[in-house]
Protein backbone atom coordinates (compact mmCIF):
# COMPACT_ATOMS: atom_id res chain seq x y z
CA UNK A 1 0.00 0.00 0.00
CA UNK A 2 1.12 3.53 -0.79
CA UNK A 3 -0.58 6.63 0.59
CA UNK A 4 0.01 9.89 -1.28
CA UNK A 5 -0.50 13.45 -0.04
CA UNK A 6 -0.02 16.46 -2.32
CA UNK A 7 0.83 19.99 -1.21
CA UNK A 8 2.07 23.25 -2.64
CA UNK A 9 -0.89 24.36 -4.68
CA UNK A 10 -2.19 27.90 -4.62
CA UNK A 11 -3.06 31.03 -6.55
CA UNK A 12 -0.37 32.60 -8.74
CA UNK A 13 -0.38 35.18 -11.53
CA UNK A 14 0.36 34.16 -15.09
CA UNK A 15 4.10 33.79 -15.56
CA UNK A 16 4.61 32.75 -11.96
CA UNK A 17 5.94 29.53 -10.48
CA UNK A 18 4.83 26.87 -8.04
CA UNK A 19 6.42 23.71 -6.73
CA UNK A 20 4.10 20.87 -5.89
CA UNK A 21 5.18 18.13 -3.54
CA UNK A 22 3.78 14.67 -3.02
CA UNK A 23 4.73 12.78 0.10
CA UNK A 24 4.36 9.03 0.08
CA UNK A 25 4.10 6.53 2.87
CA UNK A 26 4.89 2.92 2.25
CA UNK A 27 8.17 1.13 2.31
CA UNK A 28 8.30 0.46 -1.42
CA UNK A 29 7.91 4.04 -2.67
CA UNK A 30 11.29 3.96 -4.32
CA UNK A 31 10.18 1.13 -6.61
CA UNK A 32 7.20 2.98 -8.10
CA UNK A 33 6.98 5.10 -11.20
CA UNK A 34 5.48 8.39 -10.05
CA UNK A 35 3.25 10.59 -12.11
CA UNK A 36 1.45 13.92 -11.98
CA UNK A 37 -1.98 14.40 -13.52
CA UNK A 38 -4.40 17.31 -13.55
CA UNK A 39 -8.10 17.92 -14.01
CA UNK A 40 -9.54 21.26 -15.00
CA UNK A 41 -13.21 22.11 -14.38
CA UNK A 42 -15.43 20.38 -16.88
CA UNK A 43 -12.56 18.43 -18.40
CA UNK A 44 -11.18 14.94 -18.08
CA UNK A 45 -8.12 14.24 -15.99
CA UNK A 46 -4.96 14.33 -18.09
CA UNK A 47 -1.36 13.23 -17.81
CA UNK A 48 1.25 15.88 -16.99
CA UNK A 49 4.56 14.15 -16.21
CA UNK A 50 6.09 10.91 -14.95
CA UNK A 51 9.43 9.75 -13.54
CA UNK A 52 10.80 6.25 -13.09
CA UNK A 53 12.39 5.02 -9.90
CA UNK A 54 15.53 3.39 -11.24
CA UNK A 55 17.16 5.69 -13.78
CA UNK A 56 14.95 8.74 -13.15
CA UNK A 57 13.80 8.90 -16.76
CA UNK A 58 11.08 11.48 -17.32
CA UNK A 59 8.11 11.97 -19.64
CA UNK A 60 6.01 15.11 -20.14
CA UNK A 61 2.90 16.16 -21.97
CA UNK A 62 3.78 18.50 -24.80
CA UNK A 63 2.39 21.63 -23.14
CA UNK A 64 4.56 21.00 -20.06
CA UNK A 65 7.86 20.53 -21.85
CA UNK A 66 10.32 23.31 -21.08
CA UNK A 67 8.13 24.72 -18.30
CA UNK A 68 7.57 21.87 -15.82
CA UNK A 69 10.15 19.62 -14.18
CA UNK A 70 9.36 16.41 -12.33
CA UNK A 71 11.86 15.08 -9.81
CA UNK A 72 11.93 12.72 -6.87
CA UNK A 73 13.87 12.13 -3.68
CA UNK A 74 13.53 8.48 -2.79
CA UNK A 75 15.23 9.01 0.57
CA UNK A 76 12.46 11.46 1.49
CA UNK A 77 9.66 9.50 -0.21
CA UNK A 78 8.73 12.64 -2.10
CA UNK A 79 8.09 13.56 -5.72
CA UNK A 80 8.03 17.15 -6.93
CA UNK A 81 6.61 19.09 -9.83
CA UNK A 82 8.30 22.42 -10.44
CA UNK A 83 6.05 24.56 -12.61
CA UNK A 84 7.39 27.72 -14.21
CA UNK A 85 5.91 30.21 -16.67
CA UNK A 86 2.44 29.22 -15.55
CA UNK A 87 -0.51 30.00 -17.80
CA UNK A 88 -4.21 30.34 -16.99
CA UNK A 89 -4.82 27.08 -18.87
CA UNK A 90 -2.67 25.30 -16.26
CA UNK A 91 -5.43 25.92 -13.73
CA UNK A 92 -6.57 22.54 -12.41
CA UNK A 93 -6.52 20.16 -9.50
CA UNK A 94 -3.18 18.38 -9.63
CA UNK A 95 -2.89 14.77 -8.52
CA UNK A 96 0.13 12.60 -7.93
CA UNK A 97 -0.05 8.89 -8.57
CA UNK A 98 2.10 5.80 -8.19
CA UNK A 99 2.46 2.94 -10.63
CA UNK A 100 4.07 -0.39 -9.79
CA UNK A 101 5.28 -0.76 -13.35
CA UNK A 102 8.94 0.03 -13.77
CA UNK A 103 8.63 2.07 -16.93
CA UNK A 104 7.39 5.46 -18.03
CA UNK A 105 3.63 5.38 -18.39
CA UNK A 106 1.03 8.03 -19.07
CA UNK A 107 -2.17 5.96 -18.99
CA UNK A 108 -4.21 6.62 -15.86
CA UNK A 109 -5.30 3.01 -15.62
CA UNK A 110 -1.69 2.00 -15.14
CA UNK A 111 -1.43 3.87 -11.85
CA UNK A 112 -2.30 1.99 -8.70
CA UNK A 113 -2.47 4.74 -6.05
CA UNK A 114 -3.68 8.34 -6.12
CA UNK A 115 -3.51 11.35 -3.86
CA UNK A 116 -6.44 13.61 -3.06
CA UNK A 117 -5.21 16.47 -5.22
CA UNK A 118 -4.10 20.07 -4.72
CA UNK A 119 -5.64 23.10 -6.43
CA UNK A 120 -3.53 25.27 -8.72
CA UNK A 121 -5.10 28.49 -9.97
CA UNK A 122 -3.30 30.78 -12.41
CA UNK A 123 -4.79 34.22 -12.81
CA UNK A 124 -4.57 36.14 -16.06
Amino acid sequence: QVQLVESGGGLVPAGGSLRLSCGASGRTFSRYTMGWFRQAPGKEREFVAAITWRDLSTLYRDSAKGRFTISRDNAKNTVYLQMNSLKPEDTAVYYCAAASTGGLVRAQGTYDYWGQGTQVTVSS
